[in-house]
């Protein structure tokens, strides 16, 4: 799924890594259907006191544009806006316009911008949040 959605996609060590971190959360959408073998989605980030930064968030290309990619930015914000975050960060490929849509959507703005970024091609937009 990582593989198949990202220029830049996360190796294994990278995920446990980041499950590891005493500041990290990962969590997993799991399939609806009884004895579906693969995960549907995962988020990915780090809360250090009042601030948040989403790392990865993926919906497998199968599973897309059926919410799923909102109800994981939902959760994500109510998991830490009950650990007292108020502030939210995040990076996106520049062309990615789904992605941008949704964190448009959840009031994140653009508040500068990483040239050639991903692989040396693409720019990366920093985003961000406040409560």
């Amino acid at each position: 799924m990582e593989s198949a959605s990202s220029l830049t996609p996360w190796s294994q060590a990278m995920f446990l890594e980041e499950m590891l971190s005493p500041f990290g959360s990962c969590f997993v959408v799991a399939p609806a259907e009884p004895g579906a073998d693969r995960a549907v989605g995962f988020i990915c980030f780090r809360n250090l006191g009042d601030e948040s930064e989403l790392f990865n968030l993926c919906v497998h290309p199968l599973f897309r544009r059926r919410g799923l990619g909102k109800r994981l930015m939902h959760f994500y914000h109510d998991f830490c806006v009950q650990r007292g975050v108020k502030h939210f960060h995040l990076e996106v490929r520049s062309a990615n316009k789904p992605a941008l849509r949704l964190y448009r959507g959840f009031s994140y703005h653009v508040t500068g911008t990483r040239p050639r970024f991903y692989r040396g091609v693409c720019d990366a937009f920093r985003m961000m949040k406040r409560i």
